[in-house]
């Protein structure tokens, strides 16, 4: 096997592979990353890890405390308020580029993500709510074609995981943001650039005021 290869078959990096069990909680916030346990892991020689370890530090996922080693890295509440601060205006900037680019077919799509979100509150399913609520946002993203502010998005996004799961599985919470992510949906698919960027950054704005009750200080995976 060379050095920095996964299992036969397998042709993620070490790096994307750690990051993936890190964004599925397989990998607590706070968890010593010891390179000789993951090596053995990934099936890698330590030299990978290493880099692996680099690349997740420079992403945030990772950080190194001094004398310490790795750990997977902990987000606390008021920082993750501050990234929701940042992502309000670049998901209403998306939404109004998605309002002015949208066709028939996007509209189609948005609304069909909207008609499956109802099913899931309706049969009382906030891990479906949850995905479907993610497939929206990045559907919104890719209608909207600013890249710039899609990676941004995206970079923020893997350190915010952990706190949307737990805001999704609040009792109630899938009820409450479904209207309005069924405006978000009608602003978008009627091209009403004004009303979707004032419907999406009001809703990324009843998350934040959602995380501000939250009495978990420092943890927090998935659904705003």
């Amino acid at each position: 096997m060379s050095q920095g290869s996964g299992p036969a078959g397998d042709d993620q990096s070490p790096a994307d592979r750690l990051r993936a069990l890190i964004l599925a909680g397989e990998m607590a916030p706070g968890q010593r990353l010891v390179e000789g346990d993951l090596a053995e892991l990934l099936q890698v020689k330590r030299s990978a890890v290493r880099a692996a370890l680099v690349e997740l530090t420079a992403e945030r996922l990772v950080e190194r405390i001094r004398n310490r080693g790795a750990r997977v890295r902990v987000v606390t509440v008021a920082e993750a308020i501050a990234m929701y601060e940042c992502r309000m205006v670049l998901e209403g900037l998306c939404a109004r580029k998605a309002a002015e680019n949208i066709t028939e077919d996007g509209a189609e799509r948005l609304r069909a993500i909207g008609a499956s979100m109802e099913a899931a509150v309706r049969n009382g399913d906030p891990l479906q709510y949850s995905q479907l609520n993610e497939r929206l946002h990045t559907q919104i993203r890719e209608i909207a074609a600013q890249p710039v502010a899609k990676e941004m998005l995206e970079g923020m996004h893997a350190q915010l995981v952990r706190h949307r799961f737990r805001l999704a599985l609040r009792p109630g919470r899938s009820g409450q943001s479904l209207p309005q992510h069924l405006e978000i949906i009608a602003a978008v698919a009627s091209g009403d650039a004004d009303a979707a960027e004032t419907a999406m950054r009001d809703h990324v704005l009843d998350v934040i005021r959602a995380l501000g009750e939250s009495d978990e200080p420092a943890l927090g995976q998935f659904g705003g």
